[in-house]
């Protein structure tokens, strides 16, 4: 499929080094000014349709329609907008591979035929990162990124949690040496591109910072028991383009989302006891919630059917927030359309990121509660026991996918009253979160790399 459209004026620019839009749909749209719109297997792209949302989609599909690229996958909020994924699996039913892999907790990303994730090697003290071919699980290659000493960390961490991001050309990955963050790049071919330590990272529960990808930068945060701090790094050498100076210095573990809201793209996280959207083109700070709290972990999330913003989290205290993102400066008291503050953490999760799928925000608590609320209203439709989870939420054809501490995965069809369409089970623990492409689940288990299902396009690559 390709498209061309009237570009608004002088505002083109180009994107990955070339002025081409990957949409998530698996079009490819090129910039050809001053051509009219003309489209040849798809609707017609509107020539009022906005160069941030546009924007918006090129981030969320940097590589392929049907990749899984980063953490929370090309639309940043875990909802893949594919369908034909597999609904029951066990070791013995809808595998279509599985292959040894390393501890950790790193989630897989799917990009170009290829399949990343990090590891840890405790023997070695190599933190790792790994190169899987998709369509057999053979492991392509490995690369020591880093040699350390292992850092201190929460028994429920390991020492690589951090899911790397991959774009076709590069895959980049974040480790902790001591008391510094290492951001590395490396080819599709595992071969060293550049690496840098952008500061310093203190906290005694240990280090996990996803990388995010928007246009030609790479993105991390690194709020910490420190001065802490969001930096934008150039995806060709490394070098900082840009460098937020967060408030508070206090530890929290949460990948920005960026989505585009009424038009101007905005990178969004809870973290150091704020809760905040910046440019993700400039680092400008456009608003921010004092608290509710002090420390998170769990990634926001955007549904653009409520035009609300939601955050879960965190500690000591415990809330669920549903924010209005068109405000400027302190919004604290203006832009919080409803909020869930439980005496304990009941009906809130710290850890799994949460998900939106029609009209439900569905989470689950440190109890292991799965909930579901009313997105528009923040009331609690259902509530039920799915076991501890810390695998954050994903979905797909309208079915949401609860992956449990102990590999047992609940795959769930939101509304008013609650159904269970199957419950799966691998036989082993995960804490990482699925990965969703072209009709298949990828899964990292305690001692596997899995995929599950076949693949829906006639010609995957």
């Amino acid at each position: 499929m390709r498209c061309y459209f009237t570009a608004p004026h002088a505002e083109t620019q180009p994107l990955f080094g070339r002025e081409t839009f990957l949409i998530d749909a698996g079009g490819i749209f090129e910039w050809d000014t001053p051509m009219e719109p003309l489209c040849s297997g798809a609707a017609m792209i509107p020539r009022q349709f906005s160069l941030a949302a546009l924007l918006f989609l090129t981030h969320a599909a940097s590589s392929t329609g049907t990749d899984w690229p980063v953490w929370r996958g090309p639309s940043g909020n875990g909802v893949s907008s594919e369908t034909g994924f597999p609904t029951r699996w066990s070791p013995a039913e809808n595998v279509a591979w599985k292959t040894p892999c390393p501890p950790g907790h790193a989630s897989p990303v799917v990009s170009d035929g290829r399949i990343y994730t990090a590891a840890y090697d405790a023997d070695a003290g190599e933190r790792l990162l790994l190169c899987f071919e998709r369509e057999t699980g053979a492991e392509l290659w490995r690369k020591t990124v880093l040699s350390a000493p292992p850092e201190r960390m929460h028994a429920e961490n390991s020492r690589a949690s951090s899911t790397p991001a991959a774009d076709g050309k590069h895959v980049y990955c974040a480790f902790l040496d001591g008391r510094e963050p290492v951001v590395s790049a490396y080819t599709t071919d595992g071969k060293p591109v550049w690496s840098v330590r952008p500061g310093v990272f203190s906290s005694v529960h240990g280090f996990c910072s996803a990388p995010v990808l928007w246009k030609e930068l790479v993105i991390l945060n690194f709020d910490h028991d420190g001065p802490g701090y969001i930096v934008a790094l150039d995806r060709k050498d490394g070098r900082q383009v840009w460098r937020i100076e967060r408030p508070n210095r206090t530890r929290s573990y949460v990948a920005p989302l960026i989505q585009d809201v009424d038009g101007r793209p905005q990178m969004v996280l809870s973290g150091s006891k704020c809760i905040a959207g910046y440019d993700p083109n400039t680092g400008e700070n456009l608003w921010m919630i004092n608290g509710p709290t002090d420390q998170f972990v769990a990634s926001m999330v955007y549904s653009a059917k409520t035009r609300f913003m939601y955050m879960t989290g965190g500690f000591p205290a415990h809330h669920v927030m549903a924010i209005r993102p068109d405000g400027r400066g302190d919004v604290s008291n203006t832009h919080v359309a409803w909020h869930y503050n439980p005496p304990s953490s009941v009906g809130v999760s710290y850890v799994p990121s949460p998900i939106v799928e029609g009209n439900w925000l569905l989470l689950t608590d440190d109890r292991g509660f799965a909930h579901a609320f009313d997105a528009k209203t923040g009331e609690i439709v259902w509530n039920e026991r799915f076991g501890r989870q810390h695998a954050s939420l994903v979905s797909a054809g309208g079915l949401v996918y609860f992956l449990n501490d102990a590999g047992e995965c609940r795959v769930v069809k939101p509304a008013d009253g609650f159904a269970v369409l199957a419950t799966n089970s691998l036989g082993e623990g995960t804490y990482a979160s699925p990965a969703l492409s072209d009709g298949q689940i990828f899964l990292r288990t305690e001692k596997h790399l899995w995929c599950l299902g076949r693949r829906t396009s006639s010609s995957g690559r």
